[in-house]
């Protein structure tokens, strides 16, 4: 019988943030895979906690995923980590859940710290429906070709970016959705130095390009505005009066459903489709 991979969110700042059901099981897995293995240690040190720990990482997805799932599936159990954050969101352990999955091995995940929730529940913005974009490629060409996609995007949309790159970011977001977009820029979320500011893209380049930053950031960006669809015509609307009396329905009724579809004065409609009938 396989072991289990359990997913355990780190701290993404605030060493008070991991929980005690991940305390718990970090000290019972066998063994740990984590990104980084230095930074693992000084938490799990931190807690008390003496385990095994194995590198898996963005370059060794292959060779470090083969070799975790040949262990889970001789029944030992993996805890997988991240430095910060939840594994596998932006993460490479995106491809050990998959490995996984397509091997019939448990895997299960703990809730905890994630910055994307974290920065959403805190920007100020609409949190009903969000799109999460994580970070934006290195190549000019692929990074506005990905935003262009997003130009009509209504949602809320969230992305992780480095403070090297922040300046050259907030340009390419200030081109594709314009200077008046509002924005929440959070930065070092819940560590000592946290700060969100909540301004437009314009302002905000205006301050960055002056002010060099420094942090890991979060953006949260408000969706565009919705569109209302244009105005249906009055030979539009009248057509459609005409395709509903092909259906058996009386006149006065076609024209309250349509009025009430496309949002227009039933009076004026239905003096129309009376002039159109003569």
């Amino acid at each position: 019988m396989s072991g289990t991979l359990y997913l355990v969110p780190t701290p993404i700042g605030n060493l008070g943030d991991l929980s005690p059901r991940a305390v718990e099981t970090l000290g019972a897995a066998d063994f740990v895979a984590a990104e980084d293995t230095r930074v693992t240690l000084k938490l799990l040190n931190h807690f008390g906690i003496k385990k095994p720990l194995v590198a898996y990482y963005r370059h060794n997805t292959q060779a470090g995923g083969q070799a975790i799932l040949r262990r889970l599936l001789a029944g030992e159990n993996c805890a997988l980590v991240s430095d910060a954050g939840t594994p596998a969101v932006s993460d490479p352990g995106e491809e050990l859940v998959a490995l996984c999955v397509a091997h019939g091995v448990p895997v299960t995940a703990l809730p905890g710290p994630c910055a994307l929730t974290t920065a959403l529940s805190v920007s100020g913005l609409p949190t009903g429906r969000f799109t999460f974009e994580g970070f934006l490629a290195m190549n000019k060409k692929n990074r506005r070709d990905h935003l262009k996609s997003l130009e009509r995007e209504a949602r809320t949309m969230i992305f992780y970016e480095a403070p090297h790159k922040l300046a050259s970011t907030l340009a390419d977001l200030c081109q594709t959705f314009g200077p008046d977009r509002p924005v929440a820029l959070c930065r070092e979320l819940t560590k000592l130095h946290e700060e969100v500011t909540r301004t437009t893209l314009g302002q905000a380049l205006a301050r960055y390009q002056a002010e060099p930053p420094r942090g890991e950031f979060v953006l949260v960006v408000a969706g565009a505005t919705p569109q209302a669809p244009p105005a249906a015509s009055p030979e539009e609307a009248l057509e459609r009066v005409a395709r509903l009396r092909e259906t058996g329905l009386g006149l006065k009724e076609a024209v309250r459903q349509v009025a009430q579809e496309l949002d227009i004065p039933r009076n004026r409609l239905y003096a129309l489709a009376v002039e159109r009938e003569k």
